[in-house]
Formats: structure tokens, sequence, C-alpha cells
């Protein structure tokens, strides 16, 4: 498939094949991903016989009226608080208000979009929360524009420099497999965009964010796309598993509730994943997966 002017028609084949070769991989990095967070539920089981059962991920399919549908995976468990990891593909047309912010809908309102979306919140305190969100789009039509977007980003409770070193290490270099100015470019959309303008304070340490990435090269920018995906599987579990013996007290257990409540307010004030999954009828109980199970405004 190579290069292509994004701008252009496609063969209504190649729209096809790219559409499910990009839902088949967010299918399978989900599913990677849930078998490393179960891993790490039996691990602690083990040495931890008195603390209940290891977590297991739950899946629910939801169907969208409108064309589509997604599968949710949920666990509560002993390290994982809560982890959501939604994959969804869906299709429709956006409404009259929306579509006008959307690329390539000025003439032909309907989209289509598959995507993957990541939400974790843990028990212990010293344990980052994380999110990642990778997605492939087509709106407009074959006459449209096709575009990757995503990214990773951390929210230590209580930061240390060595997680968020390596957490951005391991995006530094899956951006540099690709193009050198990557990750100085999307290290500085994410600071700018996971920001709380109303408290005038970053929501964590940062990583990654991309968006409209319509260079030209299918295969490069989903390679890079399924790279952002990789990255992220090959660096969180070991954080996770570095932090989740670290004791803690009541009073660091309270200071992760407020903080909690710093995600919850982003995520319904500027999230845009959230603004396009309700104004494109999604599953809602999905949408607002990313909410924490326990949070305090003191």
């Amino acid at each position: 498939m190579g290069k292509n002017d994004y701008s252009s028609p496609l063969d209504g084949e190649v729209i096809a094949q790219r559409r499910d070769d990009a839902a088949a991989w967010f299918a399978d990095l989900r599913d990677r991903i849930c078998d490393a967070f179960e891993q790490i539920e039996d691990d602690y089981a083990k040495s931890h016989p008195d603390a209940g059962e290891a977590g297991r991920f739950e899946r629910k399919s939801w169907d969208r009226p409108e064309g589509g549908g997604g599968v949710m995976s949920i666990m509560h468990g002993l390290v994982f608080e809560k982890v959501g990891v939604n994959v969804s593909t869906v299709h429709g047309e956006f409404s009259p208000e929306f579509r006008g912010q959307i690329p390539g809908t000025d003439q032909d309102p309907s989209f289509w979009a598959s995507g993957i979306s990541l939400v974790a919140h843990m028990r212990n305190p010293f344990v980052p929360a994380v999110h990642m969100n990778t997605r492939y789009l087509n709106a407009g039509g074959e006459a449209g524009k096709r575009w990757f977007g995503g990214g990773a980003d951390l929210t230590p409770i209580i930061p240390f420099d060595d997680d968020i070193a390596d957490f951005h290490s391991e995006l530094e270099v899956a951006c540099d497999r690709h193009q050198p100015h990557y990750y100085a470019d999307f290290k500085k959309w994410c600071d700018e965009y996971f920001y709380l303008k109303h408290r005038d304070e970053p929501r964590g340490a940062g990583g990654i964010f991309y968006d409209y990435l319509d260079e030209g090269d299918y295969d490069g920018e989903f390679a890079f796309t399924r790279d952002v995906g990789q990255a992220f599987l090959s660096i969180y579990p070991q954080l996770v598993r570095r932090r989740m013996e670290t004791p803690f007290t009541e009073e660091d257990r309270h200071h992760q509730l407020v903080r909690r409540g710093r995600y919850v307010e982003f995520n319904l004030l500027y999230d845009r994943g959230t603004m396009f999954g309700l104004k494109t009828g999604g599953n809602v109980e999905a949408i607002l997966m990313s909410m924490p199970p326990e949070v305090r405004w003191p």
C-alpha cells in the first residue's frame, strides 16, 4: 500500500482492508494487555495468600444502534483497584453541530472509527495511574480524511523520578524509531493537552499525545501506532511490579483519592475522547469507565 494522498479517494477494498487490520490490532493489543495485568494479579495473590483472589477481567459487549459497537473489559483486583481496557469499532454520521469540528466532514458527515482505550486506577498510591489510547479514523467517506491518533500518559499520585524517566524513555524510543521529531512534538502536545486550565496544573507526568497523523504514509503511521501500544505494554507492567509492594498509610490513601478528583475533572471538562463518544452515540458506561472507583473532593 505505502504512501498515499490522504485527501484522495482510495479503492474500497483498500479502505476495508485497512479498517480490518486496525480493528484486529486493537483487539490483539487488548488481549495481551489483559493477560499481562492478570499475571500481575496472580503473582501478587501468590505472595499474599490472605489478600483474596486475584482479579480477572469481565467482558461485556455493547452494540451501537447507529452502527458498530465494542467490548468493555473491566477488572477490580488486588493490585488494580479498577482498570478498563475497551475496544470499539463504530460507524455512522456526525451530528450537524459536531461534523464541522472533524476534518473531512464538510461535504460528507459519515465516519468510521476503531480504537483501544485504557485507564488503570491502582490500590497502592505508590503505583501510578495510567491512560493509553490509540485509534484509526475515516471521516467524510472515500474522498475524506484518514488518520491515526492516540498516546499514553502517566499520572503518579506520589511521583518517582525513575518511574517517570523510564516511562518517557520507552515512548521516546518508539517515537525515534519512526521520526526524530515525534517525541518532542508529541510530548509537548501531551503536556498542553492534559492540563487542567481551571486549576493551572498538569494532570500528571505526561507522556505523548498525537492526533490527525496523516502525513501520507499509512504503513509507517500504522507501524508507529502499533509501537506506541507495544511501548506501553513493555513499560507499564514493570512500573506496577516495581511499586505494588510499597507500604502506604491512610494519609497516602487520602492523598490518592484527592488527586483522583483531578482525573475526573479533566475527563469531564476537557477530554476529546469523552466528547467524541458521547456525541456519536457511544456506550455511556464504556465512555465513563475511566472514572476512578473512589474519589474525594475535600
